[in-house]
């Protein structure tokens, strides 16, 4: 790792059982559970071209990368420093990846500037914002405000961006709270179908509190509601399937 991005601010931490070596800010947002979850919720095959939105240090696009192999990986951040840990992390695990600091708010032609044109991706992947700031306190660290407050039009936007540069048929992998599933059926409603929706629950007593969803461009399938996935078992200790989710073959929806 560069000794210019590792200071008393930056720690340097195992990802995925070790397969992945991270550099992430001490503090603000850093990689968790959603990360692992959207990696094993992406389906990706050798030769796709998989783009991930509001990547952070890349942790998400990565774990994707090193599970699916040989794929034309672009990791989008808005914050440039947090771009520039994705550059190193990538560069430390030897995997290929082309880093781009761009809003996904951004207009076409932003996105085009980058080589990001309509039409040319095969999968998107996205953990957007999506805490509501008049239900939940906003954090004082800009970084993690960033990284979890929404405003009304952050979810259609980032579908919007998705939508345009994905193929036909292209496929969008999604992560969100449960409790805003409708927000994302409506999104979803413009342009994307055959929607596979897996309920993520940290207890099996308790109700979801993640939605992973995969979306298909023009896809016209009827929408299919998987079995749930468990985070724990029902002594509260933590599954070994959650862990290896995105080392092994990834979720079984998330099958190309």
């Amino acid at each position: 790792m560069s000794d210019r991005l590792i200071d008393s601010d930056t720690t340097e931490d195992a990802f995925l059982g070790g397969q992945l070596r991270l550099l992430q800010p001490r503090s603000g947002h850093r990689v968790g559970h959603d990360a692992v979850l959207l990696a094993g919720a992406t389906p990706a095959r050798p030769g796709h071209r998989v783009v991930e939105f509001g990547a952070g240090v890349g942790a998400a696009g990565l774990a994707v990368a090193s599970r699916v192999g040989a794929i034309d990986l672009v990791l989008i951040e808005i914050n440039e420093r947090l771009a520039a840990l994705a550059r190193a992390n990538a560069r430390a695990n030897a995997i290929a990846a082309d880093v781009v600091v761009l809003d996904v708010a951004a207009a076409a032609d932003a996105f085009a500037a980058k080589g990001l044109l309509p039409d040319s991706v095969d999968v998107v992947l996205m953990n957007p914002p999506f805490n509501d700031a008049a239900r939940h306190r906003a954090s004082p660290d800009k970084e993690r405000l960033c990284a979890h407050m929404a405003n009304p039009l952050t979810l259609e936007r980032w579908l919007h961006a998705g939508r345009r540069i994905l193929k036909s048929g292209g496929v969008l992998a999604l992560i969100w709270r449960a409790d805003g599933i409708s927000e994302v059926l409506a999104a979803l409603a413009r342009g994307f179908g055959s929607l596979s929706i897996l309920p993520v629950h940290g207890e099996p007593t308790r109700p979801a509190i993640r939605v992973l969803v995969r979306a298909v461009k023009g896809g016209r399938a009827p929408t299919r509601l998987e079995p749930p996935l468990m985070l724990n078992d029902e002594s509260a200790e933590p599954k070994q399937l959650a862990a290896e989710i995105p080392a092994g073959p990834g979720l079984p929806f998330a099958k190309p």
